[in-house]
């Protein structure tokens, strides 16, 4: 347990009691009275998110890792394209935590735009930036309820090099575009180097050995070095329905 935490008794001490609980027998009077506080929790979330994102404008969801220093090259990137997706007239959406997410809203903070944080309550390593828009950070306890601010609020992602959350964030993306059940509008990854390496097992192992997705699936992402070229395949993309970011 202690290896599995990373060496942090507390935390294994945490752990355990966790699991602990999850086998701890209880009647159905305290299983109906915990849901259904948790249904109203989830409701308030989804209340409070709407209200303050359908306010927003068109703007691009910025994904990527909360561990990236500013000195980072791929910190530096999301910077640049934020504010040029800002000087487009795109608003920037980011999780509101440090790394790939300050870069995103101090992009967009430092033209102008709109910066909005939509924040993950955790035990460690997040908190809010300071280059979100006032009226623009929420905080989330629930996952599921952060990514559908996402995926409805936003025109285009950009996905940065990150962890299991950007991995979480990117998979689900693609998969209610292939599913259809939302429109297809512009992935884009940046940093070939990370992300090339995914994409060929998911075309050499997912696509052409297990037949698990369809050829086509290939085109829902676009990976790209360089931050102009990550703008242009957005702008790009809207305009050959002729829309512009003021839709």
């Amino acid at each position: 347990m202690r290896e599995q935490s990373g060496g942090h008794p507390a935390l294994a001490i945490e752990d355990e009691q966790r699991l602990r609980r999850a086998f701890v027998d209880k009647d159905w009077n305290e299983i109906k009275i915990a849901d259904s506080w948790q249904i109203f929790k989830v409701m308030a979330e989804f209340v409070e998110g709407f209200e303050k994102m359908s306010k927003i404008g068109p703007c691009v969801s910025i994904f990527g890792s909360a561990r990236t220093k500013p000195d980072n090259p791929y910190y530096q990137m999301a910077e640049e394209i934020a504010a040029k997706l800002v000087r487009h007239g795109y608003g920037v959406i980011t999780g509101g935590g440090p790394g790939i997410m300050e870069a995103g809203n101090k992009g967009a903070r430092s033209e102008g735009g709109k910066s909005v944080g939509l924040n993950i309550e955790l035990p460690f390593e997040q908190s809010h930036n300071i280059y979100i828009d006032q009226d623009k950070c929420i905080d989330f306890d629930y996952f599921f309820v952060r990514k559908v601010m996402f995926v409805k609020y936003a025109q285009a992602f950009v996905g940065m090099p990150g962890g299991f959350g950007t991995l979480d964030e990117l998979f689900e993306a693609m998969t209610l575009i292939q599913t259809k059940k939302i429109s297809r509008f512009p992935i884009v990854l940046v940093g070939s180097a990370y992300w090339s390496g995914l994409f060929k097992w998911v075309e050499e192992v997912m696509l052409h050995e297990e037949h698990n997705i369809s050829p086509e699936d290939m085109n829902l992402v676009q990976i790209v070095d360089d931050a102009s070229e990550a703008v242009k395949i957005i702008d790009d993309f809207y305009h050959k329905y002729l829309l512009s970011p003021n839709f």
